[in-house]
């Protein structure tokens, strides 16, 4: 027979799994973060919203969640399967590259914004030192929940930001055992206390990975050879409820547990496997999250402090915003759009900012009432942080544009010109790059310009399809100009106007096929290369090979299908000389020519 508990816990589950099939198609039919409307579902499901009126209606009770800590464990979870799915994109080596980011950038930015904070804080707040030190500390942590599903880990942006949280998720655990330290009812054990959980760790850390560096080898071969997928989902879940047991056994949190079995399974053969069979799990997980969060805020309190509320955000917002783009931008770390983008993403509070002021809380360090205006503080900046971060990336937009005016001045004459910046114009501006040719790239699209110059390359914001667009680039002093958009109207356009205005201008031009590179040289273009036929001669070479065919006809085949191609283009385009359509050859071992 069924309790009425586990009713009670089967209700809350689907009122979580009902609200994340309302919410996720919802929010994206309209193109808006779901971030928010999870957290708008638990505020009208929770405990002050409809929560608050089962009561007078008792069938309310069966779409709603009678308080927070009926789901504090599902929230826990999601919070630990979201870390994990992090971990899966990481590797300890790109970790071991990011340390002076973790251990300088992230150090200096969690101290200097608490210390800001706190002080702040004892001068307007009424609060003891203890107390004020101990709330800007929690303040000026950042939700790794959020920020890291909307940079991710491998940007400019994501690397940035994932650096400073990797450093307060390991500094989350000295916090909490200080603010108990400071607590008036602390005992002289706390400091021994602290000490003891910090070697434990080390060693369960340790164990863990060398553990997981001889084991979970063996444990996914097991489950490739099954060829059974829910084996690979049990086999994952296993890993991270375990690590994670074992770090909160130690007094870690769970999540460092979780993120440490992500890098673990990231070091094997197996981690794409995995990383998509528990990908459903990372959007629900976070849903989970937010859904407790949203049924944290209270709206007769939000009602009653709503100037104070909005003060406490904005404050808390610009004192964190400001430290970190100004500690990424004058470490020379990251370029100035890419320093505000990621001082605006971290500007909020976090999820951890909950735990760290519940333990202050416990610690007698704050009063009840003051701690529900911070968590509420804290709701409402995790609220907000999807459109800090479009707003971020709207300001860092700006100023890459203003940025690249002067950077374009200052390039020299005989430059190439490379008209398009998708994936074949960045592997060209690469190249160029690379050889030290001076080049200039133009794009119409403003946040693949905007992209392009965090990563260094020198990209104006241009619309070749308006006349008189290309005139300020200085192509009649350019050494040549190549097309490589995808709009093969707009390039026979663009090779028939420059061919009539600049004569001697070398133009390369990207063509989809045969005819269309035919009627390109027609057009005036110095070379047309059609992109579909070196990806199929490659694909058939290798093809071919590994079905045994020896190198030397297989060779043979591909110069013949050239020179047809090279004849069809010659006949089509009435050219007077063969198009050149050649492969680049590979250089003969143990020579230095290539």
């Amino acid at each position: 027979m069924v309790s009425e508990t586990e009713t009670s816990l089967i209700g809350d589950a689907l009122v979580v799994l009902g609200a994340a099939g309302i919410v996720i198609p919802a929010f994206a039919r309209f193109r808006l973060p779901p971030v928010i409307g999870f957290i708008l579902v638990g505020l009208l499901v929770g405990p002050s919203g409809l929560g608050s009126l089962t009561g007078d209606y008792p069938w309310l009770q069966h779409v709603t969640i009678g308080s927070a800590e009926e789901i504090a464990l599902f929230a826990e979870l999601g919070i630990v399967l979201l870390l994990f799915s992090i971990g899966l994109e990481l590797s300890f080596r790109r970790l071991w590259q990011l340390r002076k980011l973790v251990f300088g950038i992230g150090a200096a930015e969690l101290a200097l914004g608490g210390i800001i904070l706190g002080t702040a804080l004892l001068l307007f707040g009424n609060l003891s030192t203890a107390a004020a030190y101990g709330l800007g500390i929690a303040l000026a942590l950042s939700s790794t929940a959020l920020v890291l599903p909307i940079a991710g880990t491998k940007s400019a942006v994501g690397k940035s930001a994932f650096s400073m949280l990797l450093f307060e998720d390991l500094a989350l655990v000295p916090i909490i055992f200080i603010l108990a330290a400071l607590s008036p009812t602390a005992s002289g054990d706390s400091a021994e206390l602290l000490l003891t959980t910090l070697w434990q760790g080390v060693l369960v850390v340790a164990g863990l990975a060398i553990g997981g560096w001889f084991l979970l080898p063996k444990i996914f071969a097991q489950a490739a050879r099954a060829k059974d997928p829910e084996l690979f989902l049990a086999a994952s879940l296993l890993v991270v409820i375990v690590a994670a047991l074992a770090t909160a056994a130690v007094g870690l949190s769970p999540i460092v547990g979780a993120l440490l079995a992500g890098l673990m399974i990231a070091e094997t053969e197996y981690h794409e496997e995995v990383e998509a069979i528990t990908a459903p799990f990372k959007g629900l997980a976070l849903g989970v999250f937010l859904i407790s969060v949203g049924m944290g805020l209270n709206i007769k309190t939000i009602a009653a402090l709503w100037p104070l509320l909005i003060g406490a955000v904005v404050g808390v917002v610009l004192v964190k915003a400001l430290v970190t783009a100004a500690l990424l931008r004058f470490s020379g770390v990251a370029r100035r759009g890419t320093a505000a983008e990621v001082g605006l993403l971290m500007a909020s509070p976090s999820e951890t900012t909950l735990i760290v002021l519940a333990t202050a809380l416990q610690a007698q360090l704050i009063s009840r009432g003051t701690a529900e205006f911070w968590q509420i503080v804290t709701a409402i900046g995790l609220t907000i942080t999807p459109l800090l971060a479009r707003v971020g990336h709207d300001i860092a937009r700006r100023i890459e544009m203003r940025s690249g005016e002067s950077q374009d001045e200052d390039t020299p004459e005989g430059r190439t010109v490379v008209v398009g910046f998708g994936r074949v114009g960045h592997t060209v501006a690469q190249l160029l790059r690379e050889h030290g040719r001076p080049y200039i790239a133009v794009d119409a699209d403003i946040d693949t310009v905007a992209a392009a110059r965090r990563e260094g390359f020198i990209v104006r914001f241009a619309d070749v399809a308006r006349p008189g667009s290309l005139d300020k680039l200085g192509i009649e002093s350019a050494h040549a100009i190549v097309l490589t958009m995808d709009d093969p109207v707009q390039q026979l356009r663009m090779t028939k106007a420059m061919r009539r205005k600049y004569p001697d201008l070398p133009i390369i031009s990207r063509a989809r096929d045969s005819d269309h590179a035919a009627a390109l040289y027609q057009a005036g273009a110095t070379d047309a290369v059609p992109e579909t036929l070196e990806s199929s001669l490659q694909l058939a070479e290798a093809v071919l090979i590994d079905l045994g065919v020896a190198m030397g006809p297989v060779i043979a085949s591909i110069h013949d299908v050239r020179a047809k191609m090279r004849h069809e283009i010659m006949t089509k385009g009435e050219l007077e000389r063969e198009p050149r359509i050649r492969r680049v050859r590979r250089p003969i071992e143990g020579s230095d020519r290539g």
